[in-house]
C-alpha cells in the first residue's frame, strides 16, 4: 500500500458566467447561487457584495472605495488512492485574488476560506445520523472525523498544495447557533473584536482533527462574529488585504445563506446568542433554496459512501491507523 496518496488540483473561475461541474459538490456556497432562474444575477449581485465589503475595509488611500475588486477561483481537490489513476472529488476550497486598479496589480489572496469535502457530508449526514437514529442520547461514533482529519492534513502537507499554494489554508464560517459568545477587550484592525465561545462545539472538535485552531472575531462594521479556522498565527501570518479578502467573501456568503445571523438589524452585544429564527434582519436579493441545499448534504453523503468509503474501506483504514502527521 502506498504510504500517501497523491491530489489533483482543479482550478475554476468564479464570474457571472461561471456554471457548475456535474462533479462539482452541489451544496458549496458558490456552486448553489450558480444555479435555477436567477443564477446570473445571483453571481453579478454576490460579487458586488463582496468588492464593496472589501472596499468598506480597505479603506486607506482609497478614498473613492472603488480601489480593489476581488477575483476567486473555485479549487478543487481529487485524490487517487490506489495509484490507478481514478480519482475521487475530495475537497472543494476558494482562492481568492485581489486587483488593485491603482496599481494594476493582481495580489494573492487567501486559500481555503469556503470549506466543502464529500468526506465531511459523509461523516454527518449519514455516519452520525445513523448513529444516533432510535437512540435516547446524542453522541458521537468512536474516531469520528479522524480519517477526513488525516486526509486534509496529508493534502496540505502534499508537494502538490505546496506548488500550488504560498501560505496555508484560512476558513471561515458561521458561528454555531448552539452556544453563546462573550465579547472580550482583544481588538485587532481588521477581523475586529474578539469574542470567545462558552463551550467546544463538534465542528470545532471535527476541524482540529483536520489540525486547524480556531477564533472568533466580528469585523469593523459587521453584525455578528465569525470563526476563523487557521494553522498557526491568524494575525501576524497573513497580510491585511488577505484577511479581508477571506472576511469580504465569505461574509457575503453568510448574509445570503444566514442572514438571521449576519444580515441582524441589530448588532452582537457583548453577550451573544446566535439564532436562526431570529426575525429582525435583512435579506438579500439573492435567491436560493435553503432546504434543497440542507437535503443535498444527505445525498452527497451517501454518494461518498457509496464510491468512496465502502469500495476503499479497508485501505482507508489501514493508510489512516499508520498516518502519523
Amino acid at each position: 500500500m502506498k504510504d500517501d496518496f497523491s491530489f489533483t488540483i482543479k482550478r475554476v473561475g468564479f464570474d457571472e458566467d461561471y456554471r457548475p461541474s456535474d462533479n462539482t459538490r452541489i451544496t458549496t456556497n458558490f456552486a448553489n447561487l450558480a444555479r435555477g432562474e436567477y443564477r446570473q444575477a445571483n453571481l453579478r449581485n454576490a460579487l458586488a457584495m463582496i468588492d464593496n465589503r472589501f472596499n468598506a475595509l480597505a479603506s486607506w488611500d482609497n478614498p473613492a472605495g472603488n480601489r480593489y475588486s476581488v477575483e476567486l477561483e473555485i479549487i478543487s481537490v481529487d485524490i487517487d488512492i490506489d495509484g490507478s489513476g481514478q480519482t475521487f472529488p475530495t475537497i472543494e476550497m476558494l482562492q481568492t485574488y485581489i486587483v488593485d486598479k491603482q496599481t494594476n496589480e493582481r495580489i494573492n489572496g487567501n486559500v481555503g476560506n469556503n470549506f466543502s469535502s464529500y468526506v465531511r457530508d459523509y461523516d454527518f449526514s449519514v455516519l452520525l445520523l445513523n448513529h444516533n437514529k432510535n437512540q435516547s442520547g446524542f453522541s458521537i461514533p468512536d474516531n469520528f472525523g479522524d480519517l477526513h482529519g488525516k486526509l486534509f492534513k496529508c493534502f496540505v502537507n502534499s508537494q502538490e498544495y505546496q506548488q500550488a499554494f504560498a501560505k496555508l489554508p484560512v476558513i471561515c464560517l458561521s458561528v454555531s447557533d448552539s452556544k453563546t459568545y462573550h465579547r472580550t477587550e482583544n481588538t485587532h484592525p481588521v477581523l475586529g473584536v474578539e469574542y470567545q465561545p462558552n463551550e467546544s462545539s463538534l465542528t470545532e472538535l471535527y476541524f482540529q482533527k483536520m489540525g486547524l485552531k480556531v477564533r472568533y472575531f466580528m469585523p469593523p462594521n459587521s453584525v455578528a462574529p465569525l470563526a476563523f479556522y487557521f494553522f498557526g498565527d491568524l494575525l501576524n501570518d497573513y497580510t491585511n488585504l488577505e484577511l479581508i479578502s477571506t472576511i469580504a467573501t465569505m461574509e457575503t456568503f453568510q448574509k445570503i445563506y444566514r442572514p438571521e445571523i449576519y444580515n441582524a438589524n441589530a448588532v452582537a452585544g457583548q453577550r451573544y446568542k446566535p439564532n436562526l429564527k431570529h426575525p429582525d434582519h435583512s435579506v438579500t436579493q439573492i435567491v436560493y433554496d435553503r432546504e434543497e441545499r440542507s437535503q443535498l448534504a444527505i445525498e452527497q453523503g451517501r454518494f461518498a459512501e457509496q464510491y468512496f468509503i465502502k469500495p476503499y474501506q479497508a485501505v482507508l483504514e489501514q493508510w489512516s491507523a499508520n498516518y502519523t502527521n
